[in-house]
């Protein structure tokens, strides 16, 4: 139609899942903002398909087919409008130009594999676009499936940023792998998860900060867990330290993720929750952490927002 926003598109290959969000600009109160007008997502599990060091096939494959599904919603958009970003698990595997040289053809844009840093910056991006302009620090938590980023910023402007190589999905396979859960593997993962967290927290916790938002696929399915199954103590929302605890000791009881039968858990997270649970749990305990606010917006759209920013 005449006089309509035009479209833009971010594809996140993330080591958990793909996804492709197709989004406009629109303005709403004298300031521009992004309007998702479609979201799809592909459980590719990539940081699960290391074989030392390699993405094996089925990993492979499986992000090839997605990334073609992708590229059949995106015919017709110039280059100029799309950006696709890989993040931890491409950046590892020692085979990613043999991933990457199919999964661009399939997708039929160019595919940039983006330094931890850079992926932070964009989660920021992401975030602050979308909360109120407010001068008091911000520590965005955004934990992946195979890294965790941390971003200490004021307003839209990040300040520090940190790319811990550790994720939901590589913890995950490494102390849970068959999904079977003792005390000995959360405590062990989370030790693990504490001393990533302690290289950086020092410098972290000396500038201090007022609010603290998780921006992962990882905190929103925490958050909408303890809410749906009354974890957290009366009155209180979002991600607290208290909800966690309780949330570990019904994974310990249930000995096994495929036991479980909690409200809000959707089937293709089983996989993840075990190990974000302990790397959140770490960051609580690391950082000082009370309460964190979950985010829907991250990466994608800060990938959004350079693109419309640019145009």
């Amino acid at each position: 139609m005449k006089g309509e926003a035009p479209l833009f598109a971010a594809v996140d290959l993330g080591s958990n899942a793909f996804r492709l969000m197709i989004g406009q600009s629109v303005k709403r109160n004298r300031e521009f903002t992004i309007q998702e007008v479609k979201t799809l997502r592909e459980p590719v599990r990539l940081a699960e398909g290391f074989q030392g060091g390699a993405l094996d096939e089925l990993a492979l494959d499986r992000g090839w087919q997605a990334l073609a599904r992708f590229g059949k919603k995106l015919r017709g958009f110039e280059a100029g409008r799309v950006r696709a970003v890989a993040t931890s698990a491409v950046r590892e595997a020692d085979n990613a130009q043999l991933f990457l040289a199919s999964a661009e053809r399939h997708l039929g844009f160019p595919i940039d594999v983006i330094c931890g840093h850079e992926e932070a910056r964009l989660v920021y991006a992401g975030v602050a676009h979308t909360l109120p302009c407010a001068q008091n620090l911000r520590l965005v938590v955004d934990i992946g499936g195979g890294s965790t980023e941390l971003i200490l910023g004021r307003g839209t402007q990040p300040l520090v940023t940190e790319s811990i190589a550790i994720g939901s999905g590589t913890l995950g396979a490494r102390y849970f792998a068959d999904g079977r859960i003792t005390a000995e593997a959360l405590l062990e993962a989370e030790w693990v998860a504490t001393l990533e967290f302690d290289r950086v927290a020092r410098h972290y916790r000396s500038q201090g900060w007022q609010q603290t938002i998780g921006s992962s696929g990882t905190a929103r399915m925490l958050a909408k867990i303890l809410s749906a199954n009354g974890l957290n103590d009366p009155g209180e929302s979002g991600i607290t330290y208290g909800g966690l605890l309780r949330l570990s000791l019904l994974l310990l009881k249930a000995g096994q993720v495929k036991k479980l039968r909690l409200a809000g858990l959707q089937p293709h997270r089983l996989s993840i929750l075990p190990g974000g649970l302990v790397l959140m749990l770490a960051a609580f305990k690391v950082f000082g952490i009370t309460h964190m606010t979950p985010s829907e917006p991250g990466l994608r759209f800060g990938v959004l927002h350079g693109l419309m920013s640019r145009h």
